[in-house]
């Protein structure tokens, strides 16, 4: 009985030490403790933490590799910056061949840490014959294909793990799809998710539309530092109205993404900050279209006083309690002209900037009194409304003291008045 004991403790022992010298990726996966996967990932990539997410795969066929990938719990300091590497290790046959590969992880995944071998790569093989390898292109986009499954079903069944994935790294996925002119947009846009004024939690796209109206015809967007500042913007008065729920984009390559990617499921995307409300009835319509004839006179005066800091000043169907906002016209949105203004050695193109005034709040009436009986105080009246206008949506005010002027002198007039 001892000596089998003996007999059997040695080939445990033996196979634990076979085990130690094959390569962790070349094991079962079934064989693998997490805990001799984690320290493997620690110490071969150098990292604190244990990995996120796991990715183990083997294909065999006309093409051969084993993959083992990583998506780490946080990126590192240096992720954005230009001299963050990308980059999966490459071996052939156990055997290292260069790290940091690039050409086997796309940009929009530089976030996965890893190593790819392959038996059908040459020992000898340099690092130009390796850029110019189908071989190694074939298994690149199998990778990548591997990568999105995985995220799509850790999205629909571990939703927690997911969320905590995507804070880290949705800024990388958002770039992916903006790049190369939107190419990589139908594999990414099911991965992003956006917090909403109705939710939040985050939701997909195909959330959004299925949680939608029918009778909705866009999926509306609206951009801001933070949920508070969206839902206090002016714009948002016609959609709270029709219960319509809004995406909140609060980073700056959101709407530049948007704009790649146009509509989701043939349903266009909108801004609830530029152009034409489409969610008025034609009512309300009419009635606004009767009230800008009849006052036009009025909005002229405005708009010449306005000068080239606005494109047009126009009566708003959108407004419920604001007195005034500002929309973009076609093109270039608000959000847009800011982000652009950021950037180094930038003027920037600028926005049409359109004025919209409130013809059911008392300011107009009070405008329509100003023209008529003091119309050469018009100018200062439109100048405060467009400076408010401006604010609100977070753009700085060319001459401040100018503007406190304007209010004090206001404010002097209203107390003679009385």
């Amino acid at each position: 009985m001892k000596e089998t004991e003996t007999q059997d403790e040695k080939k445990v022992e033996v196979d634990k030490t076979l085990n130690q010298m094959i390569p962790i990726w070349k094991r079962q996966k079934q064989e693998i403790k997490d805990s001799e996967m984690n320290d493997f990932y620690k110490h071969q990539f150098t990292d604190f933490e244990d990995p996120l997410k796991v990715i183990h795969t083997h294909v065999d066929g006309l093409l051969s590799y084993t993959a083992l990938l990583f998506i780490p719990k946080r990126p590192p300091m240096d992720f954005f910056s230009e001299r963050y590497e990308k980059g999966l290790q490459l071996y052939s046959k156990g055997v290292f061949i260069q790290d940091k590969n690039k050409d086997l992880i796309p940009d929009h995944y530089k976030f996965v840490k890893g190593l790819v071998d392959s038996p059908d790569l040459s020992l000898n093989i340099s690092r130009e014959i390796l850029q110019q390898n189908r071989q190694l292109k074939k298994i690149a986009q199998h990778v990548e294909k591997k990568i999105t499954s995985e995220l799509k079903t850790m999205l629909e069944k571990e939703r927690e793990q997911y969320v905590t994935f995507y804070e880290a790294y949705k800024t990388a996925l958002k770039y992916g799809i903006y790049n190369q002119y939107g190419m990589n947009k139908e594999q990414l846009q099911d991965l992003i998710m956006f917090k909403t004024i109705k939710h939040d939690d985050y939701m997909t796209f195909k959330e959004y539309v299925d949680e939608k109206p029918e009778e909705q015809k866009a999926i509306y967007y609206a951009t801001g530092k933070t949920k508070e500042s969206i839902e206090n913007l002016p714009q948002m008065d016609v959609m709270k109205d029709k219960g319509y729920d809004v995406l909140l984009l609060t980073e700056d390559v959101d709407e530049f993404m948007i704009h790649m990617i146009e509509n989701y499921q043939d349903i266009p995307f909108k801004s609830v900050q530029q152009g034409e409300s489409d969610v008025i009835d034609e009512t309300k319509k009419k009635e606004i279209e009767d009230q800008t004839e009849s006052n036009k006179d009025v909005l002229e005066d405005i708009r010449k006083a306005l000068g080239d800091k606005v494109k047009d000043v126009k009566l708003s169907a959108r407004l419920k309690e604001s007195p005034v906002c500002l929309v973009a016209g076609e093109g270039l949105s608000l959000e847009m002209e800011k982000v652009l203004k950021q950037m180094p050695n930038q003027d920037g193109p600028k926005a049409d900037k359109i004025l919209e005034i409130n013809p059911d709040h008392a300011i107009f009436q009070a405008l329509k009194d100003i023209h008529q009986n003091d119309p050469d105080t018009i100018g200062r009246y439109a100048n405060v409304l467009y400076h408010q206008a401006l604010l609100i949506e977070g753009f700085p005010i060319d001459d401040p003291s100018a503007f406190a002027k304007d209010l004090v002198d206001l404010m002097i007039d209203a107390s003679h008045k009385q």
